[in-house]
Order: C-alpha cells, then structure tokens, then sequence
C-alpha cells in the first residue's frame, strides 16, 4: 500500500537526501550536489545522523504545524531531510534509551545557528505533552531567545543577528517527556561592544530597540535622543537593519521580561541602566596639565540621575583613582589623579561592567524561573558564536574562534576518531580513514606547559602588568615568539600574531589583548555603584572591597578556556548531535551562491571524511546485553530473560526478524547495525508488541468501565430524538461502534485526513443528487469536520480507466448551520451547509447526531441546530448555468420498515410504516436479567466488540422500551470523554479473535490467528446431541463479532450462517459451526 502512505506529499527530487549515496566523494561533488538542494530551495541535507543546513536567507515554507506532524514519530527515512527530524530523534533517543541528548549547532559567523536552535526549542514545545506548570517552562524557555538576543546579539559586518555570547541551554525533562525546568550557561559576552564598533556594525540589539520602541513617557524620563547623538552609537555610522523592526522587538522584549517574571521595578531599572550607559559614553574628557578633567558637567547630570549616584563622585571617580601604597611594612591609600586616556579607559570600563552583569541577571533570572530541584532527562542545545575573521580581530575574535575550535575537536573526536578506534577494539574489518585532527591547533592555544600555549603566556604577562599596562601587549608578543615561534600553526607580523585554525588563517591584532585579558574593574567604580540609591543596582555589585585579595585574579582568558573545556566534559556525557551550518554567501541574499566560499567551508568541516566514514561504517552499536533488554520482548525465548550466552541472544533476535546478514556485524562486547532502516524495523516490532500488550491492558480496563459509558452514551444520543422522532426497534440498544469503514485498514481513505487526525465516526451512507438518484459516499467525522468521499474513474495518466478515491466534499465546523430529520423512523438526514445542503441515508444517524452534536459544540462553542418536521427542504449545488435552486423531501405514513421513494418534479416522497413511539428510550440493565428458558445470568462483562453489552430479553411480553413516567426528564449530563470510545470492529475477512488490534501485531502474527481459529473450529462442539440443521432463514455477518459469554456464538466478517429466532430486543439466536447463541441482531443482514 505504498501508493496511500500517509506522506503523500509529492516531494520533488532534488540531489541526494544524503550525501552518503553520492556516486562520487569528492568537495566538488558535495558542493555540487548542496548547491542543486539550494536552488530548489531544500536547505536540509543528510550525512547520515549529521544534518548540513545552508543559511537561506529568507523564510522557508516548511516550518509550520503541518510539518511538525508530519515529522512526529517518523523515520529519518521517511520524510525528506529536515531539522525536525534530528530534534524528533533526538527527543525519542532521551524517552527510550534513558540517556541525556545534545545537539552541537556549528558554522561561521552567519551561517544559521540562531535559528537552527530557534526550531529546535519550538518542535520541542509542540510536541512534548504536560499542563499548566509545563507550559509556564514552555514559556519561559521560548521567550528566552528573544530577551537574550536583544542584550546579547548584535548587527556585524558578516551578520545581521549575530550572537556576541554563547549559550548552552539544557531543557530539562520529566520520565514522561515533558519539558519541567532548564538552565541556560553563558559564555563571554563580547562586552567591548558596548563602547566600540567596528564600520557598518551596531552595538547590541537593545540600545536600538529602546530609541525606536520606548513610549514618549519612557524617552522623556531615559532622556532617550536619536542614536547619532550617543558616542556609544554613533561610531559605526549603522544605525537601521534591513527585515528588522526595532519598535516591534522591543515590545516582545519587554514581554519576554514579564513572562519570565522580573517585577516591574526591576524592568524599569534595567532600561533605565542601559539608558545611563548611552548617556554616560557622551562624558568626555579634556587634558588640563597631564590631567584628565569632565570636559561638560552638564553632561555629568543624567547618567548620575539614571544610576542614582552623586554625579559629584561620579566626576571624582572617573578622573582618579586610589592607590594602596606600602612604604616601610605600613600600607596606605593616595588618590592618583588620571590623564585623560586613563579617564576614557575608566568610563568605558565602568559602562561595560554594568552592561555585563545586567546581561548576566537576565541569565539568572531565566535560570531561577524553570530550575527544578533534581535532574531527571535533558537536551543541551548549542548555540555559540560561529567562528569569524574581521579587518581587525582582537581579543575576543581569538576567544570565540578558540571555542570553535574545541567544538570541531569534539566531531573530530567522535564522527571520525572514536567511531574508528571503536571499529579496530570490537574486531569489525575496517580500513582507516585519513583525517586533519585539530587538537594540534586546540594545544597551541591551551598548552599549560612543553611548550605553553598562548593562553598561559597571555596569563603570566597579565600577572607582571601595572596599573593600565602601557608596553604589556609588546612584551607579549615577543614572549609568544619565544614559546610558540617555530610551531608550524603559529606565526608573528609587525602587530600581532597569526594563527592557522582548522577553519583559515587569522591574524590577530596585539593591540589590547592584555588589558582585556586582565578584566579588572577597580575597587573605586565597585564603590561608587554601591551608594546608588537604586536597590538593583547595588544587587549587581555584590562584591567586598575592604577584604584583601591575595590570590592573582582570574583572566578573562582563563575563564573561557575553563568553560570551553567544561563546556566539552558535558558534552561528552550526552548523545551527541550534530548540525553543520553552512553560510552560501556574504551577501545575505536568497540564491546567491559562493562557490569558493561553500567549498572552503566543506573542505574544513571534514564532510568528505565524514561521509567516508559513515559510509563504510555503522548507524547503530549497542553492548549485547543493553540490546538483549531492548528486544527481548520480540520472541518468547529471549522474554523475560534469555539464558545462553548474549551474543547468542543477541543472534536469535535478529535472526527473528529476518534481518539480512550483511546489515550486522558482531564485534567482541557489541552488536553494529549498518542501516537506520534496519534498526527502525526492529523498532516498529518492538512497538507492535508493546502496543499490542498495552492494547490488551487497555481493553481490560475498558471491559471495567465499557458497560456504563456505553450505556449513558446510547441514552445521551438519544436524547436528541427524544419525543421529535419514531426509533427503529432493531437499533434503539444496539452497540456503538464508530468506524464502520474499518479505517484502520484503509489507507486509500485515510489519505484525506492528516497523520494522527482522530475518527469519530465512519460510515458508508447514501447522498442523494438534485434528481434524488442515489450514490454511495464514505462519512467520516473527525474533530476537524465531515469528509464525503466518493469513486472517479481516472481519465488520464498511467493510471488511466482505474477508480480511485476522490474528496467530494469536506465540511468545516463552522460552515454548519445545522441538521433536519424527520418525525418518522427513517434514516435520512439533511445537512445545511453554507454553499448547499446534503441529503444523507445512515442506519447509524443517532450515532453520527451525537457524535456530530458534541463535536460542533466543542469547535464553535455553540448548540446544533436540529429539527424534525415531515417537510424537509435542501438547496442544491449551483452547476453551469443552471442548477441552485432547492429541493423537497416530505414523509408519509406507510407500511413496514423499509422506506419507499416516489420521485415527482422536485420534490421526494418518503413512505415508511410506525416506528416505537416517539418517547423511546433504550433499555436499562438490572443486575440479573432472566432469559429463555429460565437460567439466571449475572451482570455480563463489557462487550469486547466495541461496546458494552445491552441487556437481552428473549420474551416478547418484555417492555422493550421506557416510558417517559419512569425516567422524568432526559439526562443532562454531558456525553463521555471521546477517548473512552472504543476502536470499532474493522470489516475484513482475515481477522483473528484478538479484535481490533489486529492490524499492529507483528506481520507473521496473521497467520497464527488463522491457525488458531482452523484448530478452534475443528474442536467437537460442546453440546452432546448435534441439532439437525433446519431449513429456516440465513443471515451473512457485516461484521466481526466475538461471544462474550457461553451462551452467545461468534462468527468473522461475510460468515453466512442459519438464524434461528429473531427478538424485539436486537439479540436473535443463530446457529453456526454446529453451536447455537445469541449474537446482536444489527451485526448481520438477513439473506
């Protein structure tokens, strides 16, 4: 059935999916067939589990909720490349294995990172389950991105949205799934930001937002200008971004600030910080006798306003500074008075240790309001800043390009070096692959010792600086010369040093290294910030200045080489996923393609020899004995416990399910698979067994509460015809079912409806046209609206003179205007539509009333329309130049219960003789019920066809309906939730006696309920005396039904046997395979 699968999305063919399936491995090849994808708009590629994502630079149209489902539970294989596939299996790898899961978000500066993460929080958030607390974290976790993007991105030259920090989210997870806490760790803001910018670039994202989005009240109290006035702005000359509306992200932002539950006073002092930082880089100073004096005090005022400081000491602290002084063992405090460059250094200092720890409690913040006491399951998401060359490439294009570094160690270390290692230890024939191992690069770097690694040489200079370090930055560079001067990945220029990193050659600008390496704020600017007035500012300075530091401070260097190689320890813990990032251009343009550019960046992410690799190696490996645990429910000699030796076990499993012998190897302590699909079909198995167990547990606790649910729905859906129509005596206790179509097994149907849409009812009815001739159509009713599906021969294409399903009709909710019936006790109904009306036949209209009635309230929040009168009137479909127009259906008394049809003109005449009165209700069940021939019966078991039993009486004297008297009122109770409603019965012959779960058992299980029934049937029949066949009536089964006791018989779909005794009450007696028993009189037609 490969045709109805339920992607039925025609997905045009575009390069390869995955590029192991490339004919050629070459860069050429692989730019060649990532360039094809491109252009056809397919950003998504595989390596195997590696996802390479190309920056399309505008909004694709495949991210919506349709692909989520889509996505959802599905197979890598199934669907084309996408970054919901990888979050799918990445969450479904955490829920089965047990194990934490991390996806490494990878590329240049541009290349997409941002967003990838953006996605993969959002599929995250749709499809992991939980109530109100979940969805407060939910929240949370998704209004994080855009309150760190506005203090923590920023415009550059190489992108728009670039992240000037890195961040490593863990969202944290329940047993069950559902995102319960999290915690975010950040990594170097690029805080010298704040004061500087580079041409054509802009400082952080919130100083732009504020400007453009504050209200005119807030400008007036920030004292917010346009931005060339600020010096902190004004030095790039950039101040607009193309596709970005500051007003509107300022909003969010400050949403964002109240979801994750800052106060309102605390969101006020924040902006009013930012607005003092942009006041505060407009002091300037002037040099008055080798002394740097505020050049305006006028200017002095508002900054001090906003920070709530004296603006007089304000002035003091930034033209001097104190100084400890130790002459002859005593120590003592001068104030040195600073020339004006040390007065711009103290500024600019000051402005960027406010911005830092602001941006810092917005972290914490975030943290405190999703943490959660104990870890359970969690999925780390990487998003760091990409890797990056400038004109000028200072301190913090060596830290951020050092961690990429160590990100590129990590997929070396696991995609090529550890799969390989691991191959030769398991014994499993393998031939080496070649690669570039960047740790050469990394140690060059970080070395403590033999030799040390520029991080140590920068450190021990810093120790030896004073004061503002004039001629340290020198001393550097020839200390660098002397420790690392020959290693081949290392070289000097008249500036500075070069290093060759595993993505280019970058030369760095010596210039500043130390000072910001050193990241001291000094004890004066710490002081003046603890006598603000305002409560938060002095939150953010915790610090005890009067207690001595003796210990030698940390760098800022490092602080990020502690956390990079923390950073690498935690992921190292997790399942590792991996998205390649790849940047197409430097234009930002859609379809702009730079060859070059894709290729260098292929040929440094290693994807030849990633697919090389992957090609020749294994998806999936597991220690025999977690495998064994796994799969053990698939046969009977592995469950509960395998006893013989695991790898034995192991054999027997995949022997079991036909598993060719070239798709595994065993190695000495693991078993390798070499296809995902492989692995996905004894992961469908293993499903199948579970769901069937599951299914069986299910059906127990159904058969404990089926009887009353079922009961109160017949009564419930009766009550819409309750005194305004006759009932059929055969159907007034009959069974619900709800698919009559057995959609189960119809794939040609379910096509119209989306992948996990639900039925609520199936049926095949009767559609009557303008000139009331009669076509059968399919009713389905889901919680989206009514399908009418009907047949079309196809009248050309390969599939020519073949009759396939077509859609007819689909009816929303809200188009629905209401439903008409008769008085009689006849199956016709109207439905009155916007456009036009449909006349229907069902023998199960009160099943489909009540099921359509409690849908429609759902969704429009309001009651159906329905009424009965014998003059019904339906507007037809307007066709050509004619049609429209309506048409008349009216009832008469007649004879019998077949309904009679005379056509005259336009109107349709319906004769049908009496039905039970008007106020019929179903039959209530007592305790014990007596049928013939005298035996007592206890309370049955719930029906195991759907529905609980009704009660059955076999006396014609038996009251076969209630009077209104003895029941009062109908009950106002709302109908049962939908979930209690059983899967019907599926019409089909080769059904075994297990039910309705037939469909999901392991495929050979067919046959063995085929062999089971042959070797039931063969049995002697119970009764001594066999009963001589008599010549009276037969019937044939509609459906499959299953006796329940010992006095009822069962029998499959399309069974003709002999009926024996028809009953007002809807049980008969029948006789088949030499037993005779009751069975419901409405799951057979008499022949």
């Amino acid at each position: 059935m490969a045709k109805y699968h339920w992607q039925s999305q025609n997905v045009k063919q575009s390069g390869v999916d995955d590029m192991v399936l490339l004919s050629k491995i070459t860069e050429d090849a692989i730019v060649e067939n990532l360039k094809k994808r491109y252009m056809d708009d397919y950003i998504f590629t595989y390596i195997g589990p590696v996802l390479i994502s190309v920056n399309p630079f505008k909004q694709m149209p495949y991210f919506s909720d349709r692909e989520i489902e889509l996505y959802q539970g599905a197979a890598q294989y199934e669907n084309p490349p996408h970054i919901y596939a990888l979050t799918d299996n990445m969450y479904r790898n955490m829920m089965i294995e047990g194990e934490n899961q991390c996806v490494i978000i990878s590329g240049e500066s541009g290349a997409g990172k941002t967003v990838a993460a953006k996605y993969i929080m959002g599929y995250i958030s749709k499809v992991s389950g939980g109530g109100a607390k979940v969805q407060h974290v939910k929240d949370i976790i998704l209004q994080s991105n855009p309150l760190l993007e506005a203090f923590g991105n920023a415009k550059t030259v190489r992108n728009n949205n670039s992240s000037r920090f890195g961040k490593y989210f863990e969202i944290q997870f329940s047993r069950g799934g559902e995102p319960d806490g999290g915690k975010i760790s950040n990594f170097l803001l690029e805080k010298s930001r704040v004061v500087s910018q580079n041409d054509s670039e802009r400082n952080f994202h919130i100083y732009y937002q504020l400007i453009e989005g504050a209200s005119a009240e807030q400008k007036e109290a920030l004292g917010i200008m346009t931005p060339d006035y600020y010096f902190y702005l004004n030095q790039s000359g950039t101040y607009k971004v193309d596709g970005t509306n500051d007003s509107k992200d300022f909003h969010e932002t400050m949403e964002a600030m109240q979801v994750i539950g800052i106060p309102g006073d605390v969101r006020t002092q924040v902006l009013q910080i930012i607005a003092g930082i942009l006041h505060l880089g407009n002091i300037t100073f002037v040099e008055a006798g080798n002394y740097g004096q505020v050049e305006s005090m006028d200017l002095l005022a508002f900054p001090a306003y906003l920070l709530a400081i004296d603006p007089n000491r304000l002035q003091e602290k930034l033209t001097s500074r104190k100084m400890d002084s130790k002459w002859g063992g005593k120590s003592e405090s001068i104030d040195v008075t600073l020339n004006k460059e040390q007065a711009n250094y103290t500024r600019d200092a000051l402005a960027k240790a406010l911005y830092t720890r602001v941006f810092d409690y917005l972290v914490e913040a975030i943290n405190k309001a999703i943490q959660k006491p104990h870890e359970e399951f969690s999925i780390g998401v990487l998003d760091i800043y990409g890797f990056e060359i400038f004109q000028r490439n200072g301190f913090e294009q060596f830290c951020i390009n050092f961690v990429n570094e160590k990100l590129q160690q990590i997929f070396i270390e696991l995609t090529l070096k550890a799969e390989q290692e691991e191959y030769v230890q398991e014994g499993i024939k393998w031939t080496a692959i070649q690669y570039f191992n960047n740790k050469i690069v990394c140690d060059l770097i970080e070395n403590k010792l033999n030799p040390p690694g520029v991080m140590s040489v920068l450190d021990d200079v810093c120790a030896t600086m004073h004061a503002k370090g004039e001629g340290a930055d020198g001393t550097l560079l020839q200390k660098l010369q002397a420790a690392v001067g020959t290693h081949e990945h290392f070289n000097s220029w008249n500036s500075g040093f070069v290093i060759h990193h595993y993505a280019g050659k970058v030369s760095y600008d010596i210039n500043g290294f130390c000072e910001r390496n050193r990241d001291v704020l000094f004890p004066d600017l710490i002081e003046l910030m603890q006598s603000s007035s305002h409560d938060f500012i002095r939150f953010l300075f915790p610090e005890n200045i009067n207690t001595d530091k003796k210990s030698r401070p940390t760098t800022a260097g490092s602080k990020i080489k502690r956390q990079a190689n923390d950073l690498v320890n935690t992921l190292m813990k997790c399942t590792p996923h991996y998205i390649r990032c790849i940047k197409p251009n430097e234009t930002k343009r859609p379809k702009d393609w730079e060859e070059s550019r894709v290729k260098h960046q292929v040929e440094y992410l290693g994807l030849r020899e990633n697919i090389r690799v992957r090609r020749a190696g294994f998806a999936y490996r597991r220690v025999f004995t977690k495998f064994i645990q796994r799969y053990a429910i698939l046969t009977a000699e592995t469950w509960p416990r395998w006893r013989g030796p695991e790898q034995q076990g192991v054999l027997h499993l995949l022997r079991s399910v036909n598993m060719d012998n070239d798709q595994y190897q065993m190695g000495r302590t693991k078993v390798f698979v070499k296809n995902p699909e492989s692995l996905f079909l004894l992961e469908e198995m293993r499903e199948r067994k579970f769901d069937t167990f599951a299914r069986t547990i299910q059906k127990a606790y159904r058969r404990y509460i089926a009887r009353k649910k079922y009961e109160q729905m017949r009564e419930e859906a009766s009550d819409i015809l309750y005194n305004s129509k006759e009932r059929r005596k055969n159907s007034i206790n009959r069974n619900f079912v709800g698919d009559y179509l057995g959609l189960e097994q119809r794939p040609e149907l379910r096509q119209f409806l989306a992948k996990r849409e639900r039925v609520d009812f199936a049926d095949s009815v009767n559609k009557f046209d303008r000139r009331f001739k009669s076509i059968k159509r399919d009713l389905i009713l889901t919680p989206k609206g009514i399908y009418l599906i009907g047949r079309e021969q196809v009248k050309k294409g390969p599939e020519k003179g073949q009759i396939k399903e077509v859609l007819k009709r689909k009816l929303e909710f809200g188009s629905i205007s209401g439903i008409s019936l008769s008085t009689k006790q006849d199956d016709f109904f109207i439905l009155h539509e916007a456009q036009y009306d449909s006349l229907l036949e069902s023998n199960f209209k009160t099943e489909f009333l009540s099921l359509m009635s409690k849908r429609y309230e759902d969704v429009t929040r309001r009651k159906l329309a329905i009424s009965f009168t014998d003059r019904l009137e339906f507007r037809v479909k307007k066709e050509g130049w004619g049609g429209g127009g309506s048409r008349v259906v009216t009832f008469q008394n007649g004879i019998g219960d077949q309904a009679q049809l005379k056509t005259s003109g336009k109107t349709l005449t319906i004769t049908i003789g009496n039905g039970l009165p008007k106020s019929s209700k179903p039959t209530r069940k007592g305790a014990q019920q007596t049928r013939g021939g005298g035996r007592n019966h206890t309370a049955r078991k719930a029906h195991q066809n759907g529905a609980t039993q009704f009660s059955r009486r076999t006396k014609q004297t038996d009251i076969m309906y209630s009077s209104p008297q003895k029941h009062g009122k109908p009950p106002q109770t709302a109908l049962p939730k939908l979930d209690f409603q059983r899967t019907p019965r599926i019409p089909t012959h080769n059904h075994s006696s297990s039910g309705n779960m037939d469909f999901l058992n392991v495929p050979d299980e067919g046959m063995s309920g085929k062999q089971r029934k042959q070797s039931v049937g063969q049995r002697p029949p119970p009764a001594p005396k066999p009963q001589p066949h008599p010549q009276g009536p037969r019937c044939r089964a509609l459906y499959q039904y299953v006796g329940q006791d010992t006095d009822e018989i069962s029998f499959e779909f399309n069974d003709v046997f002999d009926l024996v005794k028809e009953d007002p009450s809807g049980w008969w007696t029948g006789r088949i395979r030499g037993r005779e028993g009751l069975f419901p009189g409405n799951y057979v037609e008499k022949i």
